[in-house]
């Protein structure tokens, strides 16, 4: 657990200094960082799509995946807990919703957070996290100057996350091969391709109803003949 603690906590670190800084760019500072940012994003999205090796479990899980979400409405469930933390925080933070969404989604999904936790917990050896915690506080400080403290509460997000797949790693280790985690890798790179034209206002996409397009990925992956 210690590489989730310390990315947690980098996270959140890299969000205060943030925050020190949006206090003293103005907006269109701001404004130029941010669609600087989601240029970048979107090159992770895509450099993370590209390790697929079979399409066809990337479109199926998409496909499979969105159903399940809209199904779930989990986008909807989302926007109720960004708008009620936007109601308690106030808007004087930011857009805390937004935040919070943009910031799990970016810090928890990818190879090195699913890697790196597994590593942790079967070996004890962190470092991947460690790598991963100083990349994490570098992006955190540049969204929370955008997008306010929600980014600071996605540490939260990624203690939970990673934590329990640190918990779970011994069990699952006989299961996760890496032709999973890379087609899970992969989808997690389409959604991330999502988040960057939602931070352009390019297209308004319902990025967290796909997320049971990722262990969908794991599961397909699992089950495609070889």
């Amino acid at each position: 657990m210690k590489g989730t603690l310390v990315n947690a906590a980098a996270v959140l670190g890299g969000s205060l200094i943030g925050l020190l800084l949006k206090q003293k760019l103005s907006t269109k500072y701001q404004q130029t960082v941010m669609h600087g940012l989601a240029l970048a994003v979107g090159l992770i999205g895509l450099q993370m799509a590209f390790k697929t090796q079979n399409i066809l479990i990337v479109i199926l899980s998409v496909v499979i995946g969105g159903l399940i979400g809209e199904f779930i409405a989990i986008d909807n469930w989302l926007t109720r807990l960004g708008d009620w933390l936007n109601l308690q925080v106030g808007s004087k933070f930011g857009r805390v919703g937004e935040g919070f969404i943009t910031g799990s989604l970016v810090f928890c999904v990818g190879a090195m957070a699913i890697v790196g936790s597994i590593q942790d917990g079967l070996t004890g050896d962190a470092s991947t996290l460690y790598a991963k915690s100083m990349l994490d506080a570098v992006a955190s400080a540049v969204f929370a100057a955008g997008m306010g403290i929600g980014v600071a509460l996605s540490s939260i997000s990624v203690l939970v996350y990673q934590g329990l797949i640190t918990l779970l790693a011994s069990s699952l280790s006989g299961i996760i091969a890496d032709g999973m985690i890379m087609e899970m890798t992969a989808v997690g790179g389409l959604l991330i391709m999502g988040i960057s034209l939602l931070m352009l206002e390019i297209k308004t996409i319902k990025v967290a109803n796909l997320l049971p397009a990722i262990p969908v990925a794991a599961v397909l992956a699992s089950l495609w003949p070889t």
